[in-house]
């Protein structure tokens, strides 16, 4: 469940429990007073505090996604066959006005996806699946990586920044307000440690829980790919990917590594009962389908 809310995710749970045990350590709490917790203040501390640790997420979501993928990158000097790819990349970029061509990178999968990621428009990243150049036709991958510029084209990324930075400000302001009426229960030699401990675990639940609204939000920027790849290069091409993929659903073992950026991808393997789904990336592929024929 837990690889299927995505690398951008992920990253950022880990980044704002580094941010939340090095302001513990220092003793930053300008929200404490004599009299209890200053909720104004600590409403601003936690705005502050979690748009940073979703900018840190943002900022290295270009460099974790090569690490993690094993992304090989390509130009024209190491094309090695693919200059087709990365000529594709290019005319479609300039037909999306972008203010520069992403880089492009091939990782080693026999999954057949495509995802794209980086801090802006100028500074993204378009890779496919060794899998996925095998198994579709040319006018398919120029559906998906006209997808996949959609996403750069809207600013998704930074879009999807700023509404997990707002849900990391009420997931750090609700578990500092439940720690400390945690800490009021114990004695107060113990208080300082329980404190810390609750604000730990209670900002890793909450995380989790938080992310059913990037995960929609998640949902809901995949049909506006979908539409954007449509207007790009035509949407018969975009129907053509998606029903390819319908084809081999369930078929090839997924590469465990993929599910991990189950948020930046073409498509993921979307839980099947109505909890998991809440975590759910992207919309079922029959619905996508049908919306672009429609």
């Amino acid at each position: 469940m837990f690889k299927r809310i995505g690398l951008f995710i992920l990253t950022n749970v880990l980044v704002l429990t580094v941010v939340t045990i090095v302001l513990q350590v220092f003793g930053v709490s300008g929200y404490m007073t004599t009299q209890g917790i200053d909720y104004k203040s600590l409403l601003i501390f936690c705005l502050v505090w979690g748009m940073v640790g979703s900018f840190i997420s943002l900022a290295l979501s270009r460099w974790m996604a090569k690490k993690m993928m094993g992304v090989q990158l390509i130009d024209s000097k190491n094309a090695q066959g693919h200059q087709w790819l990365i000529d594709m990349v290019y005319n479609i970029s300039r037909q999306a006005k972008l203010p520069a061509m992403p880089e492009v990178g091939i990782f080693q999968s026999d999954d057949i996806n495509a995802f794209a990621t980086g801090p802006s428009k100028s500074k993204s990243l378009v890779a496919v699946s060794s899998g996925l150049i095998s198994f579709m036709s040319k006018d398919e991958i120029e559906g998906v990586i006209a997808h996949e510029i959609a996403h750069i084209k809207n600013g998704d990324m930074v879009t999807l920044t700023l509404i997990q930075g707002v849900v990391n400000a009420f997931v750090m302001f609700l578990a500092r307000v439940v720690a400390f009426f945690a800490a009021q229960a114990v004695k107060e030699e113990q208080q300082q440690i329980v404190h810390f401990i609750s604000v730990i675990v209670l900002q890793i639940l909450f995380g989790i829980l938080g992310s059913t609204v990037v995960a929609w939000f998640s949902r809901k920027r995949e049909f506006r790919a979908d539409s954007g790849s449509g207007k790009l290069v035509g949407r018969e091409k975009m129907i053509a990917a998606l029903e390819a993929l319908q084809r081999v659903k369930g078929q090839i073992v997924p590469d465990k590594r993929t599910e991990a950026i189950a948020s930046l991808q073409i498509s993921d393997n979307s839980g099947k009962s109505k909890f998991l789904s809440l975590f759910a990336t992207h919309p079922p592929l029959e619905e996508r389908i049908a919306a672009l024929k429609q």
